[in-house]
């Protein structure tokens, strides 16, 4: 017998939505031609040893 739950689809972390933008890592933000403050801080976090992140909105990615 089949339950009314479904699973969702997995979804890439490149790829997740934060308020419909997309959630980006810094090697993105590194490779942007258009950086931003945020992706730029974000990157300069992610350099330092150990650091862990998992991604900052991309403002360019907003949908409107």
């Amino acid at each position: 017998m089949a339950n009314g739950k479904s699973k969702k689809p997995v979804q890439q972390k490149s790829e997740k939505q934060h308020r419909g933008m997309k959630v980006v890592t810094s090697g993105v933000c590194e490779a942007c031609k258009t950086p931003c403050s945020l992706g730029i801080s974000y990157a300069a976090r992610m350099r330092v040893p150990g650091a862990i992140g998992k991604g900052v909105p991309c403002i360019l990615t907003k949908k409107e």
